[in-house]
């Protein structure tokens, strides 16, 4: 086995970097993702047929096609319609937010739907407006319920970020492929690169880990 790890040294601040350019893309798109997702979700319980229908219809239509698909689309077929170019890290936000939206929208459905209905009639019977009920009650016991998922949703996406370097977005993955291509060696990069991606995850999964710790403890 011809490996020598030592070939990686003058490159490891230019992979490093990568940490920060994927996470930093990563945690715009879990953001735009949640808040999007939540309004959805709101949606798939509502009452008004029309919204009902359209976050359906969006959650069908995201969850139904490859993630690849929706970011090549953004990045190369949408500015061909409009005209104007979008660079490497809004694509990537706006596919990997759009595409993790549809996701938790259905966990957060789910949480809600699991919460018990007694305390929807004890807070109308009480004349709590809906807003503050979703809230200050439903949505505080419905994320408790669904904490597991939604960790294992960003954790997806983290592993899934590797995807954005298909359009030159100089993350992590990207950065192991041009040192790749510059040393004529692709092992060491590429298992080097795997390593931190193993270990960002482990990182999500202790926080998610603590954070149901603590919800417990405060039940």
């Amino acid at each position: 086995m011809n490996l020598d790890f030592t070939q990686l040294v003058p490159y490891l601040p230019f992979i490093l970097e990568g940490i920060w350019a994927t996470l930093k893309f990563v945690a715009v798109a879990l953001v735009f993702g949640s808040i999007l997702g939540v309004l959805l979700a709101l949606c798939k319980i509502g009452s008004i047929m029309f919204l009902r229908w359209f976050a359906d219809a969006y959650t069908s239509v995201f969850r139904g096609t490859p993630l690849i698909l929706q970011l090549m689309i953004i990045y190369f077929a949408v500015p061909q319609l409009t005209g104007y170019d979008i660079t490497a890290f809004t694509s990537a936000v706006l596919a990997f937010g759009l595409n993790s939206a549809a996701y938790i929208s259905e966990i957060i459905r789910a949480g809600i739907n699991a919460v018990d209905k007694g305390q929807v009639e004890a807070a109308q019977a009480l004349g709590i407006p809906y807003k503050a009920m979703m809230k200050d009650i439903i949505l505080p016991q419905a994320f408790k319920n669904i904490l597991p998922a939604l960790m294992n949703e960003f954790i997806t996406l983290t592993k899934e970020s590797a995807l954005v370097s298909v359009i030159g977005y100089l993350d992590l993955m990207r950065r192991a492929q041009v040192v790749g291509a510059e040393l004529y060696r692709n092992f060491e990069p590429l298992l080097f690169v795997g390593l931190i991606y193993w270990l960002m995850v482990m990182g999500l999964t202790l926080i998610g880990r603590q954070v149901e710790r603590r919800m417990r403890a405060s039940d």
